[in-house]
């Protein structure tokens, strides 16, 4: 598969099917800042924290979590890609709420088995998380 290519995805919310999405695949070819590189000329941003105090994502450049926005004819599509050393997996929802809930769950497992700075009063299960876990980091005028 290539990196980036046009495809249909089936979302993981609703179970539809739509057609020509831009979809992230694997990338072997260079290292993970080339990879955010490319995605971001398809409209996808690599997202480096997360969380209402702004933790680690992932562990650049070998591990990283990427968001997009985009539509059909119907209305927004929101998509996630993990990158881990080359390795894609990419995942499609209907709505923003459920993009956020599979981002946090990613947070949450780096958070946990070390591979990020997270939080220090992590619960035992994602499902868990606090509101103030499960929502992108925005900078707070003072």
């Amino acid at each position: 598969m290539n990196a980036v290519s046009k495809k249909t995805v089936t979302l993981e919310d609703t179970g539809e099917s739509i057609e020509g999405v831009t979809v992230l695949g694997d990338y072997h070819l260079n290292g993970g800042y080339e990879w955010m590189e490319l995605i971001e000329e398809h409209g996808w941003a690599v997202l480096s924290s997360w969380g209402h105090e702004g933790w680690d994502l992932g562990q650049w450049p070998y591990v990283m979590v990427a968001a997009t926005r985009t539509a059909d004819s119907i209305g927004n599509l929101f998509g996630v890609a993990t990158y881990c050393e080359g390795d894609v997996t990419c995942t499609f929802y209907r709505t923003k709420a459920r993009q956020w809930d599979v981002i946090s769950e990613h947070a949450f497992t780096y958070w946990k088995n070390g591979q990020a700075h997270g939080p220090d009063d992590l619960p035992e299960a994602a499902a868990e998380l606090p509101s103030r876990y499960r929502m992108p980091f925005a900078v707070h005028a003072a």
